[in-house]
């Protein structure tokens, strides 16, 4: 794998390679994006190879500015425009009907397609050069820990894909809103850090029931998880769980890995004390999961944040990386 500097040499490199079929890592604002021509449906069907991702999954489409919107939409309703004015370019995916110029790859063959206008520069640079859209879905085997640093594009995906472009730490670290705009109302469909209460003065938004087959990414009940069994309790469970570890077995509690926002009450093998805003929380998360599952315990516990509107998006990432701790205690020496 080819690292590429944030230069206007690496990012020419970077739209060749595109052009040439192969796929290339890229920064967003969000999380690591593993790119490829979204007009050629052979370099995207090597991004499902290169994750090991099922081909029922479909792809988000970064555009390279709005101009292209009507040319991957067949239709966008009357109102998508004042979102769109608001919070394009930035962390936002929109699904609409799908135009006929989408290749069915793309989107699963569904009759709906994920766009998104990243508002990273270096992204917006690479897609200026390479004028037509990328299919992206995050740079990291399928349902595991989302990379928000080309380091972490390069420990998972060596061997997989041709380079990686090194535009340091993501800014917002959890993957966009994605907003499902092809129904009789809007709804959310993935939480982000566009939030239901900054939508509101714009849409009458609905609540999103679940589909039938997959129609955005990171829905499945089980996804950014570490290698290392993870495991999550509500911070009133955790002074009670660190009492009962210590006194049925010590080591236990000893040999995890634990993020929280407050230091645990017992002796654990790592700990990252994560912030107590969701912003800052969010774009810490991944990069801490990536550390906590090689700090070489034996298990990743998690004390949740809050169970507050604010913390929806921070919550739900957390909620598919780990299962409840229930009787798993002890289960992990």
């Amino acid at each position: 794998m080819k690292s590429l500097s944030p230069t206007p040499e690496g990012l020419d490199q970077a739209a060749a390679l595109l052009r040439a079929g192969e796929l290339v890592a890229v920064p967003t604002e969000t999380v690591y994006g593993l790119a490829a021509d979204a007009t050629q449906p052979d370099a995207v069907a090597a991004i499902f190879r290169a994750k090991n991702r099922p081909a029922d999954h479909p792809l988000i489409v970064h555009l390279p500015g709005l101009e292209q919107l009507n040319e991957w939409a067949a239709r966008v309703p009357d109102c998508a425009w004042p979102v769109i004015e608001r919070f394009w370019p930035g962390p936002l995916t929109l699904v609409v009907p799908a135009s006929p110029k989408v290749p069915a790859i793309v989107n699963a063959g569904q009759n709906t397609v994920a766009l998104r206008w990243s508002s990273h520069p270096l992204l917006q640079a690479l897609l200026d050069r390479l004028q037509r859209p990328v299919a992206a879905p995050s740079a990291n085997p399928f349902c595991r820990i989302s990379p928000t640093t080309a380091d972490h594009v390069r420990a998972h995906m060596e061997g997989r894909i041709a380079a990686v472009v090194d535009g340091g730490p993501c800014a917002v670290g959890i993957e966009s809103t994605i907003l499902d705009l092809s129904g009789a109302r809007p709804a959310i469909l993935r939480p982000g850090a566009i939030t239901a209460a900054m939508l509101a003065p714009y849409l009458d938004l609905a609540e999103a029931a679940a589909p039938d087959a997959p129609r955005v990414p990171g829905n499945l009940a089980s996804h950014y998880a570490p290698r290392q069994p993870c495991y999550r309790l509500e911070a009133a469970e955790a002074a009670a769980a660190a009492a009962a570890a210590e006194s049925a077995h010590e080591a236990g509690w000893q040999h995890a890995a634990v993020l929280a926002i407050e230091p645990p009450a017992a002796r654990c093998g790592w700990f990252k004390r994560m912030p107590p805003t969701p912003e800052g929380y969010a774009q810490t998360l991944y990069s801490a999961l990536h550390e906590a599952d090689v700090s070489g315990c034996l298990t990743v516990w998690i004390v949740l944040p809050p169970d507050e509107v604010a913390w929806r998006a921070v919550r739900d990432r957390l909620q598919r990386a780990a299962q409840p701790l229930d009787g798993h205690v002890l289960n992990f020496v």
